[in-house]
C-alpha cells in the first residue's frame, strides 16, 4: 500500500531514513525543513502488511527522489509521478532510479551519473594551521563568495545561485567558511542540503593567484572538525576519478552511484 505521509509518521520515516544518512541527505533535509503540508513538496510511502515502510518517494517542486531498501512498488511510484510535468526530473541512488527507466509512460531527461562518498572521520586532514585565519560567511559575504566561484573554470553557476545561497543560509541548510586577505575572499568551502544526519560539501575553490598556499585544506580541516563534532556525517559527488583520489586522502569512502535525469 503507498500512501501520502503526514506530520504524525516523521518519526518511522526518519528511522527508515536515517540507516543510510548520506544517501538520504536530500530526503532528510527537505523533511526537516518544509515538512508534510508545504504545495511544493509531497511524501509518500509504500508499506507492508505489518506497517512497515519499504519504501519512499519525495516531490520537491519538480523533482522527484525515491529510496528503498529491496523491491518495492516501482509501477505505483510511476503512477505518482505521471502526474506531474514531463520530462521527470528524477535523482537518487542508482539500482533504485535505473529500475524507472523500464517504463515507456515515463519521459526522463539526460542520464548522468555521479559517484557517491562519505567521510565519517576527520583523522587524515592532518595537523590544522593556526596560522590561516578561517571566518565562516554571513548574508553580507555571500555576493563576493558568487563571484569567486564565477572565477572557477570548472563550476557552472546559475542564474538563480544568490538567491539559492541566501535561502540555504537562513534555512541553516548551508554553511561556508572562508579565508580573506585585505578584504578579498581568496578560498572557500560550502555544506548544502545540510541537516540533523548529514551534509553534502560544495563548492571547494581558490582564487587563481592563491592557490598550493594550503588555504583549501585548512577550511576543509575546520569544515569536517564542525560538521563531524555535532554527529553528522559529511558527503559528496564526484565524477573525475582524480578528483575522487584527492577526496580519498581526505577520508572518503565510495558508498554508491547517484544518478539524475535532467529535461
Amino acid at each position: 500500500m503507498i500512501r501520502k505521509l503526514t506530520e504524525k509518521d516523521h518519526q518511522l520515516v526518519l528511522a527508515f531514513l536515517s540507516e543510510e544518512p548520506s544517501i538520504n541527505l536530500f530526503i532528510i533535509g527537505d523533511i526537516e525543513v518544509f515538512g508534510y503540508s508545504s504545495e511544493f513538496q509531497e511524501i509518500w510511502a509504500e508499506f507492508d502488511e505489518q506497517n512497515t515502510i519499504k519504501a519512499v518517494l519525495l516531490r520537491f517542486h519538480q523533482s522527484f527522489i525515491p529510496y528503498a531498501k529491496g523491491e518495492f512498488d516501482t509501477e505505483g511510484f510511476v503512477s505518482i509521478m505521471k502526474r506531474y510535468n514531463q520530462p521527470v526530473l528524477l535523482s537518487g541512488k542508482s539500482e533504485i532510479v535505473e529500475k524507472f527507466e523500464a517504463f515507456d509512460e515515463l519521459t526522463l531527461g539526460k542520464k548522468q551519473v555521479t559517484f557517491f562518498a562519505e567521510c565519517l572521520t576527520d583523522e587524515f586532514l592532518g595537523a590544522e594551521d593556526h596560522d590561516i585565519a578561517i571566518k565562516q560567511a554571513t548574508i553580507e559575504d555571500v555576493d563576493q563568495i558568487i563571484k569567486l566561484r564565477e572565477s572557477i573554470e570548472e563550476f557552472h553557476v546559475r542564474s538563480d545561485a544568490r538567491e539559492i545561497f541566501v535561502q540555504a543560509m537562513e534555512s541553516n541548510t548551508a554553511r561556508t567558511y572562508y579565508t580573506v586577505d585585505h578584504g578579498v575572499i581568496t578560498s572557500c568551502v560550502s555544506t548544502t542540503a545540510e541537516n540533523s544526519m548529514s551534509a553534502m560539501i560544495v563548492g571547494v575553490c581558490t582564487r587563481k593567484d592563491y592557490r598550493r598556499q594550503g588555504l583549501a585544506t585548512a577550511i576543509m580541516q575546520k569544515l569536517f572538525k564542525d560538521v563531524l563534532e555535532e554527529g553528522k556525517t559529511l558527503c559528496l559527488f564526484y565524477d573525475n576519478p582524480e578528483a575522487g583520489s584527492i577526496y580519498k586522502k581526505l577520508g572518503f569512502k565510495d558508498i554508491g552511484k547517484w544518478t539524475m535525469y535532467r529535461g
